[in-house]
């Protein structure tokens, strides 16, 4: 497969046709050899067969059917605390890159990283600290070319599906053409969410927010409220019912319930 095209836009990309996890790879790549691995490296794969979601959920894809791609940061001058706002930067450019490749659909992002077209899922994303703290792996999986008996869930959709015949290699660009924009904005803001118009742009994409919602947290407690906003760190903020103050939720599962 032929990606030299897209050095233009990232320091280095590699393309494999099957492996475990590309964020596993990366990450001992990247631990192992940091200097061969710099700033928005990238590793693509035609499938994989121990990928890892949300939770530790493992699924894996089948040769062609689905884009994974994992993207490592290394941002230089943003600070940890900022660091909150890279899932959601990388699910805002899926969402964008979606909407490009499916321009009749509404495509939203459900916090934090989750791409929905309609209410089915179209897109999932991983992002996991380096071991060292110095950089960022961004894994991200896109449903291409699955037929529904394919796809490991009822609420999960594809391209295909969606009535529109996508390449991997035209689905990988559309990703980074996006990502690279939002990217460079906020690295050049030093994470400045709100400077770089990543608070804006997320806010405006994400349907959580102005939702009746279920929040899944950690410890098996859950809530339900609506969700009202994206705050400084990108946590979204939930009027919980029966509750006065706004309840700011970090890590957690959402679940979308039905509209008022």
């Amino acid at each position: 497969m032929n990606l030299e095209h897209l050095n233009q836009l990232v320091a280095r990309i590699d393309y494999v046709e099957t492996t475990g996890s590309t964020n596993a790879d990366v990450a001992q790549a990247a631990s192992t050899s940091p200097n061969d691995w710099p700033d928005l490296s990238v590793l693509a794969a035609g499938s994989q067969t121990a990928g890892r979601g949300r939770s530790g959920r493992q699924w894996d894809s089948p040769v062609g059917s689905s884009l994974s791609v994992s993207v490592l940061v290394r941002p230089h001058g943003v600070g940890v605390e900022h660091f909150g706002w890279l899932p959601i930067l990388a699910g805002l450019a899926m969402t964008k890159a979606v909407g490009g490749l499916l321009a009749e659909r509404e495509v939203t992002l459900k916090w934090p990283n989750d791409v929905l077209v309609g209410e089915h899922k179209i897109s999932g994303i991983l992002s996991e600290l380096l071991p060292d703290g110095s950089g960022v792996v961004i894994g991200v999986g896109l449903n291409i070319a699955q037929n529904k008996d394919e796809l490991p869930i009822e609420t999960a959709t594809s391209l295909r599906l969606e009535g529109a015949s996508v390449s991997f290699e035209a689905a990988l660009e559309a990703f980074l053409n996006e990502f690279v924009h939002l990217y460079r904005a906020f690295t050049l803001y030093r994470g400045d969410a709100d400077a770089s118009g990543l608070r804006r742009s997320a806010s405006a994409k994400c349907s959580s927010i102005g939702r009746r919602v279920r929040v899944l947290l950690p410890g098996d407690q859950v809530l339900e409220g609506k969700g009202v906003e994206l705050d400084q760190s990108g946590r979204i903020l939930v009027a919980v019912d029966g509750e006065q103050q706004l309840y700011a939720v970090a890590a957690g599962d959402i679940v979308h319930l039905r509209h008022n």
